[in-house]
């Protein structure tokens, strides 16, 4: 007896700290975060063995993730390589494993403030290291070179592979810390946050990644907007009215070339082009899409009569999760995510309604912002499909359905 304590022990403490640095570990490298996953999942199996408990508990969610998977499996007909395909769904098993984990498993509030520190720390590191990359060239983390782009601007990548995957992961934080940062938190507590939260935002803005961008500034006001704090809500609006007129001059002049056309401003010609192409793909196969992970593998087939600087590459992403999701699983697995994530805001909004713990109600509130930032930047990047990032909105997703065990209906016997 003693013996299996022991053992339950040090299988719940190895779930409980792989929860707690996941985020802080997705900062340095992907095999770093797939260590801290494969720990989680595999202590929590065997703390499942050895108490002979239920597997995984019921979320509002499982059943239209279970929908994407019935989907995904159906592509396969259209599988131009099967091979690839499989590992489509080993991804998916991945990410219903990090969700469902932190769902059980995030148990109670101090649990909660170590992961809030976790991501504080995490979201500083990178952006700290995004200014040390702009100033010596190459980032301290892992030594990558900065990036450019097309009106030769220096952009930061950090740890990671390139500046836009950058901005995916500090969009899907910067809401929670600074969320918690302006809403929440006072005294010392408040300075160490609103720091973070601070260093979060200028990450994303040195990025120059418009839909980061985006999703950071609609999330950020969402929050002010429910909050009813109407001095945040002018101070967004007028950072708003200020942006055209401090924004660099190469960006100006781009702008001024493609005749300040908003679309073009937040896609580029490459985008578009790209979306033209992946709308072809999904009309020749609607409803059951190419196959599951094998849009990179198909996207020549569809390819439309490109001309002049707008010519893609053979081998490339959607530049959004929406169209890509469609091109390999249909449309019908569209519409399985979408009631996904129409379950996910459902249940939690309710749990936001019903939490009596102010701290509890506001992080609810910024989880919801951090999914909002990280769907709208899906409209301009593929970052569901990101192995490093993507874990963010798992886990994401997790950490906003295990606040349900706080509410006062879950507390209050019957």
């Amino acid at each position: 007896m003693i013996m299996k304590d022991k053992a339950s022990y040090i299988f719940n403490s190895a779930v409980y700290w792989s929860i707690v640095i996941l985020p802080f570990s997705a900062a340095i490298s992907s095999g770093l975060a797939d260590s801290f996953i494969g720990i989680m999942g595999v202590f929590f199996l065997l703390k499942k063995v050895l108490k002979k408990e239920r597997l995984f508990i019921p979320t509002p969610v499982n059943w239209a993730f279970a929908a994407i998977v019935l989907f995904s499996l159906l592509s396969f007909i259209n599988s131009i390589d099967l091979r690839a395909s499989f590992q489509g769904i080993t991804k998916l098993l991945k990410y219903l494993l990090i969700f469902l984990v932190c769902a059980q498993e995030i148990k109670d509030i101090k649990q909660i403030r170590r992961i809030i520190v976790s991501t504080a720390l995490a979201v500083s590191l990178v952006s700290v290291d995004s200014a040390w990359q702009l100033i010596f060239g190459k980032d301290f983390i892992r030594g990558n070179p900065l990036d450019t782009c097309v009106i030769s601007l220096f952009r930061p990548t950090a740890s990671f592979a390139n500046s836009n995957v950058l901005g995916v992961y500090l969009a899907a934080l910067a809401p929670l810390i600074a969320g918690l940062a302006i809403f929440y938190y006072r005294g010392k507590a408040k300075i160490a946050m609103l720091a973070a939260g601070l260093l979060a935002v200028a990450g994303v803005v040195l990025t120059l990644s418009r839909g980061a961008g985006l999703g950071v500034y609609l999330a950020l006001l969402a929050i002010a907007i429910v909050k009813k704090r109407k001095t945040m809500i002018v101070i967004l609006l007028a950072a708003l009215l200020a942006y055209p007129l401090v924004m660099p001059k190469n960006i100006k002049k781009w702008a001024k070339e493609i005749n300040y056309n908003p679309i073009i401003f937040m896609c580029n010609c490459d985008r578009i082009s790209t979306y033209k192409n992946t709308l072809n793909m999904i009309a020749h196969h609607p409803f059951i899409g190419v196959g599951v992970n094998t849009f990179s593998q198909n996207y020549s087939k569809y390819k439309l009569p490109e001309s002049g600087a707008y010519i893609t590459g053979k081998n490339v992403y959607a530049h959004n999760i929406y169209l890509h999701l469609a091109g390999e699983i249909g449309l019908f697995g569209l519409g399985a995510f979408f009631y996904f994530l129409f379950m996910l805001f459902k249940q939690a909004i309710t749990v936001y309604r019903n939490l009596p713990d102010e701290f509890l109600k506001t992080t609810a509130l910024c989880l919801i912002a951090c999914l909002i930032a990280f769907l709208i930047n899906g409209l301009t990047e593929t970052n569901l499909y990101y192995p490093r990032v993507t874990v963010i909105f798992w886990y994401l997703t997790g950490f906003s359905l295990a606040l349900k065990k706080f509410t006062l209906a879950e507390k209050t016997p019957t």
